[in-house]
């Protein structure tokens, strides 16, 4: 029975053509996707418009876009149509107030993503040698330099640079190809590339 499935699972049954996997999905968050297009139209035939362009997008995409969280996704690609289709017609004052509260919902909608990215790497640091964990939280968590970790802990900069270099190499290859993409793109659109280099 496709609605007890995951979203995960939903998606990889769609990917190889699974009609009824797509329609749970609909099913699942076609009010949601609807409800944020209609909270700044207020005009139901645009936003079923919006919402029926993301998922025939969604189906014909659906073997070539890797996609870690279903929900989210979907609401950006909300986001998108609802900028497209603001792009595409004049735009008036009160248009533009609705513009101001969707690039509100989307700085929103990126503080979750990053959540959702640090929960990830947090998982991974936990499980670190306590002493390589220490010194990657110290560089990449509270942004001291190796200088003043190695003063801190008595060490040389090398022994700290070894230590980083173990724990990017732990965490990188503990990494699921799914997640490595979530965080290449959530990283990218935040601009959070610093913790990986």
């Amino acid at each position: 029975m496709v609605n007890k499935c995951t979203d995960l699972e939903l998606f990889d049954l769609m990917v190889e053509d699974n009609v009824l996997a797509f329609e749970e999905i609909y099913n699942r968050y076609t009010k949601d996707m609807f409800l944020f297009a209609f909270n700044i139209f207020r005009n139901r035939e645009v936003c079923e418009d919006i919402v029926q362009n993301v998922f025939v997008d969604l189906w014909s995409k659906r073997k070539s876009v890797a996609i870690v969280r279903l929900k989210p996704y979907l609401l950006q690609s909300v986001r998108y149509q609802v900028f497209k289709h603001m792009r595409d017609r004049k735009v008036s004052n009160v248009d533009l107030a609705k513009l101001d509260m969707v690039d509100m919902s989307m700085n929103v909608s990126q503080s979750m993503e990053f959540i959702e990215m640090k929960e990830i790497i947090d998982v991974k640091v936990s499980k670190l040698p306590e002493r390589c964990r220490h010194i990657f939280v110290l560089s990449r968590y509270q942004g001291k330099s190796n200088k003043e970790i190695a003063l801190e802990l008595g060490i040389s900069n090398q022994a700290v640079k070894n230590q980083i270099s173990k724990a990017l190499k732990f965490i990188r290859q503990n990494l699921s190809p799914e997640e490595v993409f979530y965080l290449f793109i959530v990283s990218h659109s935040l601009g959070l590339f610093q913790i990986f280099l």
